[in-house]
Parts: C-alpha cells; structure tokens; sequence
C-alpha cells in the first residue's frame, strides 16, 4: 500500500544553511494497517507525511503509495463556518453542491458524538469536538490512506485520553490504511498495529514493533506496558 525506499529529505534552515530531515528511511505500511510512528521532536515526522501526501519529493530514495489525506497538527477549521460546513470542505472541494454535502456529513454527526452541533461555530466546540469535526474532513477526502500529524497534541491530559479512546474505536469501525505520527510512546502503542521508532534528526527507523492486541487497548495493560518500555529504549528513553 505504501513503501519509502532510501528516502532523504533536505531543506534549508532559518539561516540559509542545510538540515537533513531524513536520511536513506524505508518503510512500509500494508492495506487496513494502522502504524504510529514515534519520534521526538525535530526528527523528520512531519516531513515524513507531506512525502506521503504529495506535498514535498524526496531528493533521494522513492516514495510509492496510495493518496492520502493529511490531518495536520492543528485543526484548521474556518471559523466562519459552521461545523457541518467545515466537515464538508473536502466533498464541496470535489464539486458536491453546498446542501448535498451537508446532507451526506450530517449522519456522521451522531456517530462522532457531535449530534446537536451542526450549526455550531469552532469557537463554540471544544477542542475534543473540533478534532473530531477536523478527522471527519479528512475521512470524507474519500482517500484511501489518512495521514495523521500529532492530532491530539494540542489537546490537555484528560481530553487527549478521551480522544485517544475515541479514535481506536472509530479505527475499529472505518477500515482505512493509517499513517499516525506522534512524540507519545504510549499514544502511538495505544492505536498501532505497529508502532515504528525515528531516529532523532536526520530521521530513520531505528526498531519497529508489532502490537496484537485488538484496539481500544487500556493504558494498564501488561502488553501495553511493556510495548511502551521497548519503544522508549529504543528511543533512549528508557526512564521517561
């Protein structure tokens, strides 16, 4: 479904000077398969998935897959529209006239815990609720792949939790082929099939991991637990 051969991403810096993002990254991520890859700050995720999305070519190696949709870090809803409008960006994008498209978002309402809020502007949601409404844009692209950049960063403890449980059961239901890129160990275990380890900047992988267990996972579970420790060794993280 998707495979980086070799891949090597440079840009340029603040002051002009060469940053290497990634260097010689392969991976690949089968049909239906979740995979969180986890990475500290800076080492190449994000740059990761605009290769994936089209955004950005690689100076080396090859990138090959399926379109994508990115969610990128910040929701991005349009403040002056309503909920169901911004959840419909991507059919009006595709030429869906303004009512049929709300008419074909408005069922997913109810299934994202958002029945009643339609009509209601981004500032009046809160931020668990505009994630959901900013996921359901990106589901309606009608993409094969979905491409996640961090989605709940943004987020406090309590309703990064929330949403971390919400989206393993969406997960559940919408059979779809996702690339989740995350800094949390435990978020990036939680939802994957497989979580894969970056190598601080310039980005590679450096250990993957499968998870067996059927999602939604508890925090407390011992194979959770453990699949955590493993992730931050390999991140040289083994006390965090």
């Amino acid at each position: 479904m998707i495979e980086f051969q070799g891949v090597s991403r440079s840009f340029a810096g603040r002051r002009g000077e060469p940053v290497q993002a990634l260097r010689d990254l392969s991976l690949h991520v089968r049909e239906g398969e979740t995979v969180a890859i986890v990475g500290a700050s800076g080492c190449g995720k994000t740059t990761l998935l605009e290769l994936l999305c089209g955004l950005q070519q690689p100076d080396a190696g090859s990138v090959v897959g399926a379109p994508a949709a990115l969610m990128p870090q910040r929701d991005l809803l349009l403040p002056w529209l309503r909920a169901v409008d911004n959840a419909a960006l991507a059919l009006r994008v595709h030429g869906v006239a303004r009512q049929p498209a709300r008419d074909q978002v408005k069922p997913w309402f109810e299934r994202f815990g958002l029945g009643g809020f339609e009509h209601a502007r981004p500032y009046e949601l809160s931020g668990g609720m505009r994630q959901r409404v900013a996921f359901l844009r990106t589901l309606l692209a009608g993409k094969p792949v979905l491409a996640l950049d961090e989605p709940f960063a943004a987020l406090d403890a309590i309703t990064r939790a929330e949403m971390q449980g919400w989206l393993a059961r969406i997960l559940e239901q919408e059979q779809r082929t996702v690339v989740l890129v995350t800094h949390d160990v435990e978020e990036a275990v939680l939802l994957g099939d497989r979580v894969l380890v970056m190598s601080p900047r310039p980005g590679r992988i450096v250990a993957e991991l499968a998870v067996d267990s059927r999602r939604p996972r508890e925090r407390t579970d011992p194979g959770v637990v453990a699949l955590r420790t493993r992730a931050l060794e390999a991140l040289g993280m083994e006390h965090a």
